[in-house]
């Protein structure tokens, strides 16, 4: 069991620089991305977090022969061994359910368990299965298991009922090797997706629209190899600028796309954040000793991200005055809320919305992290927290962030990673 101890301090200012990783949101399909290929695909600036590996063990079950040095990846799937994807794998990264379309589109069938339940609520994939029936698929649902057939896919229009990264994700990688055109609308927005898109390009792929809402792919025989750079992490980026901000600090992040983080780096302008672009790829955040409350409601790119909810609510805890956090996209991921509780934030939650009153001193507590973002932040509230805290299941951290405590530390906090 491995837990994190923090040694917080109210007065604590970060200083520093900070290189950020690869985003995991955007690596995770580009990896199930090699499905629709036999030929070698290289990535660079992939992050060693703890969904890489879940996956890449997924993808070997498959039949992938991979091989990982520092932060590039080269992964080859000469043959698919088999087309299912067990639920001991999939339950531990709901992500594995983005391999249905690619092994549907290059195998003709696909078996792939139900992801399950979720610590942030519930994340229906409803709108995968019905696009994938559009394009011609058969699918079943036995014995907690998706199973998806079809001879040759066809291409088709079809629009999304609502926003879904992994639905787009899944219905463009399937397009890829179907039979004509497939145009895709209402369409997700996120640099992830389009990401994705661009290495499916260099693979061979024919598509328009690349980052509108409306998407067309016409379909090709088969796809190559490419090479391919993952995208910085904006939700890592955008953790160090709440750091910055929450801590009055002073650090500077390279290896970053400030263009993704707009809506991220707005909200702390007006929390009294100073933010400036140095050069194409780094960002200074500089603290101000007034933080200033902001209302925040979490919405699909290019809104607040749901995945800065939960480090925006800590920052929000020490604003001068009260603010409402209204969480729109995930049901019950308000459940980190209950650990800062314990070490002393004034939070009320209504519904979908959360009312933090601030400036709140906080003191170190012992707490659970109980997903990923939760994870991250208490983290931040234990760096402001007076004394000693410790938060225990660490594996959820270790899920996206790559090597954050000794980043972390490397700014000028007391944190340190306990084995036992």
């Amino acid at each position: 069991m491995e837990k994190i101890r923090i040694i917080g301090n109210s007065n604590l200012q970060l200083k520093g620089k900070v290189k950020i990783s690869g985003a995991k949101n955007a690596v995770l399909p580009a990896i199930a991305a090699c499905l629709l290929t036999g030929e070698k695909v290289r990535l660079k600036n992939v992050p060693l977090v703890k969904d890489v590996f879940s996956i890449l063990t997924l993808m070997k079950e498959l039949g992938a022969e991979y091989n990982i040095k520092k932060n590039s990846l080269s992964i080859e799937i000469k043959k698919i061994e088999s087309d299912e994807a067990s639920y001991q794998l999939v339950r531990a990264m709901r992500a594995s359910i983005l391999v249905l379309g690619p092994l549907l589109a290059r195998f003709g069938k696909a078996m792939v368990a139900l992801p399950g339940g979720c610590a942030i609520g519930s994340r229906p994939i409803d709108l995968h299965m019905h696009g994938l029936e559009k394009l011609g698929a058969s699918i079943s649902l036995k014995h907690g298991y998706i199973k998806a057939e079809a001879k040759k896919l066809c291409g088709k229009e079809i629009e999304f009922e609502r926003k879904t990264v992994g639905g787009t994700e899944n219905l463009i990688m399937a397009a890829c090797l179907a039979h004509g055109e497939t145009v895709l609308k209402n369409c997700s927005l996120e640099p992830e997706v389009i990401s994705l898109c661009r290495l499916l390009a260099k693979m061979g792929a024919k598509i328009d629209g690349i980052g509108h809402e409306t998407i067309r792919i016409n379909g090709v025989k088969e796809l190559g190899g490419a090479s391919h750079e993952i995208i910085p992490d904006r939700i890592e980026a955008g953790t160090f600028l709440v750091a910055g901000a929450l801590t009055r600090g002073n650090i500077v992040l390279t290896s970053v796309q400030p263009n993704h983080l707009h809506t991220v780096i707005e909200k702390l302008r007006y929390a009294g954040a100073k933010i400036e672009t140095i050069k194409n790829h780094s960002l200074r955040i500089t603290g101000s000793e007034e933080i200033m409350p902001q209302d925040v409601t979490t919405s699909p790119y290019p809104g607040f991200p749901t995945d800065m909810q939960a480090q925006f609510i800590v920052l929000m805890t020490q604003a001068n005055g009260t603010s409402i956090i209204t969480e729109t996209i995930f049901d019950r991921r308000f459940s980190h809320i209950n650990e800062l509780l314990r070490l002393g934030a004034n939070i009320e939650i209504s519904g979908d919305k959360a009312k933090v009153r601030g400036k709140t001193p906080l003191s170190g507590a012992e707490t659970i992290a109980t997903d990923l973002r939760a994870s991250a932040s208490l983290v931040l509230a234990g760096l402001i927290a007076n004394g000693e805290t410790i938060i225990n299941e660490t594996e959820h951290l270790d899920r996206g962030y790559e090597k954050l405590e000794e980043k972390i530390k490397s700014l000028g906090a007391y944190i340190e990673r306990i084995r036992k």
